[in-house]
C-alpha cells in the first residue's frame, strides 16, 4: 500500500476530528522518520513533545521487551512490583514528596482539578461546590468536558454544553490579572508555564514567579501544567525551573511515556496529595506494571543523555540560526530549549510552508493559522539540526 491508500482508509473509517498533515509515518528512529515510500523527513514535532527522548530509544524499547516477559497489567485492585520503583524515581527527578499515576495528560489535569477541589473544601475550608479555579486565556489543558470549559477557543467549546462552573478565566502573562481574581472560595490557579497549541507563546520573564508568590500569600495551589514542556523539554527539567516558581501540584506527561505508551501522572508533595483516600479517584491502567518500566526507563535516558543541556544548547542555535533567514513575512522567532516557534505576519497561512517544508523533508505544524513549532527530538544532534535548519532556511526564503 502507499501513502495514499493509508490516508484514504483514515478518511474513510476515522472520525474527522483532525487535520493532519498529508504524510504517512511508517518507520521511526531517533529524530528521523520515513513513509511507506521510504523517504526520509526530520521529524520537528516530537508527537507535541510526546517523543523527547527520540524515537524507539533503544533503553525504553529493552525495558518493555523485559517486562513484556514478566507482567503487563494488575489493576490497582493489588500491588505490583514496578509501581512503587517507578513512582520514587518520578519522585525523585521531580523533587516532590507523592506522585498519582494516571495515563493520558488530560487525566493528569482532571486529577489536578479534582485534587484541588477537594483540598479546597477539607483544607482551606471553602463550601463544597463554591470551590473557584482560576485559568488564562488561550490555554490548552486537553479535551474533556471540564478541561473545555476553561477554553476560549470555539474549536474546543462550541456545542459541548452546559459548561462545567467553578472556573474563571483572566488574560495570560498579567499577575495582576490572577490576584485581582482571587476571592476567598479560589482553590487554584493554573496555567501552562509557556503556552504551547497558543504557538510556544513565552510569558514575561518574573511572571511564573509573581504568580508563586500571589498564591501563597492568599493561599491557593498553583498548578503548572508541565505536560508540553516538562522532561527537559524547554532546557531544564521543568520550564517553571527558569524562575524557580514550585508550583504545588505539577501535571506531567507525553514523555513520561517515552514515545512508546500513554502514561501520566500529578506530583504534589503530602499536605496536598493527602486529600485522596481509597476510592476517591483511581484508574484501571494508571500505574500497570508495563507503563512503569516504561516510565523509568523514559526518565532515565533524560537523565543519563543530560538532555535538558543538550536543549538548552542547541534551542539557542536553532533561535539564532533561524533569525538570521531573510523571509519579509517571518516576525519573530520564539521559544526555550527545543520547543520554538516561527510567527508570520497575521493574516498569513502557514500550512502551504509546512506542506513545503514536508517536501523539503522537514515535518513540523501549524497552529493558530501563521505559526509554525518546530520542536525536534531532544537527542538530536547539533549536525542534524543544521541539516534542518538549513532545509528551513531555503523553504523559508522561497516564501513570497
Amino acid at each position: 500500500m502507499k501513502s495514499q491508500d493509508y490516508i484514504a482508509l483514515d478518511e474513510k473509517y476515522g472520525a474527522h476530528n483532525y487535520h493532519p498533515l498529508p504524510v504517512v509515518i511508517s518507520w521511526a528512529e531517533g529524530c528521523k522518520v520515513k513513509d511507506p515510500e521510504g523517504k526520509t523527513y526530520f521529524d520537528f514535532l516530537s508527537a507535541y513533545s510526546a517523543v523527547n527522548q527520540g524515537h524507539r530509544h533503544p533503553k525504553i524499547l529493552k525495558a518493555v521487551r523485559d517486562q513484556l516477559d514478566q507482567v503487563t497489567l494488575t489493576s490497582r485492585a493489588f500491588h505490583n512490583d514496578k509501581m512503587g520503583l517507578f513512582l520514587k524515581k518520578l519522585c525523585e527527578f521531580t523533587g516532590f514528596e507523592m506522585a498519582l499515576p494516571m495515563n493520558t495528560g488530560a487525566e493528569a489535569v482532571e486529577t489536578a482539578l479534582k485534587c484541588a477541589r477537594r483540598w479546597g473544601v477539607e483544607v482551606k475550608g471553602v463550601e463544597n461546590g463554591k470551590q473557584e479555579i482560576i485559568c488564562v486565556e488561550e490555554n490548552f489543558h486537553g479535551r474533556t468536558i471540564a478541561i473545555v470549559s476553561m477554553s476560549n477557543d470555539p474549536d474546543s467549546y462550541v456545542n459541548y454544553g452546559p459548561y462545567v462552573p467553578g472556573f474563571k478565566r483572566v488574560p495570560y502573562n498579567s499577575a495582576e490579572a490572577i490576584e485581582k481574581a482571587i476571592t476567598p472560595n479560589t482553590v487554584a490557579v493554573i496555567i501552562e508555564p509557556i503556552q504551547g497549541e497558543a504557538g510556544v507563546f513565552v510569558p514575561d520573564a518574573g511572571y511564573l514567579k509573581a504568580v508563586r508568590e500571589i498564591c501563597t500569600k492568599n493561599k491557593v495551589l498553583f498548578i503548572c501544567d508541565e505536560i508540553q514542556t516538562g522532561f527537559c523539554r524547554t532546557g531544564k527539567r521543568f520550564a517553571w525551573q527558569h524562575e524557580n516558581a514550585r508550583p504545588d501540584i505539577m501535571c506531567l506527561g507525553k514523555a513520561l511515556g517515552g514515545g512508546i505508551m500513554p502514561i501520566s501522572a500529578i506530583v504534589a508533595d503530602y499536605e496536598v496529595m493527602k486529600v485522596f483516600t481509597p476510592g476517591t479517584h483511581g484508574s484501571t491502567f494508571g500505574g500497570n506494571p508495563l507503563a512503569s518500566a516504561v516510565g523509568m526507563a523514559a526518565l532515565e535516558v533524560l537523565e543519563e543523555q543530560k538532555l535538558d543541556e543538550n536543549a538548552e544548547r542547541l534551542g539557542k542555535i536553532f533561535r539564532e540560526e533561524v533569525a538570521k533567514i531573510k523571509c519579509p513575512k517571518m516576525k519573530q522567532v520564539r521559544g526555550k530549549g527545543l520547543l520554538n516557534a516561527v510567527v508570520f505576519e497575521k493574516g498569513f497561512e502557514a500550512w502551504n510552508v509546512c506542506i513545503a517544508l514536508r517536501d523539503a523533508g522537514l515535518l513540523a505544524k501549524q497552529t493558530h493559522g501563521n505559526i509554525i513549532r518546530f520542536a525536534p527530538p531532544l537527542v538530536i544532534t547539533e549536525a542534524e539540526l543544521r541539516e534542518a535548519i538549513a532545509i528551513i532556511k531555503k523553504v523559508f526564503e522561497e516564501i513570497k
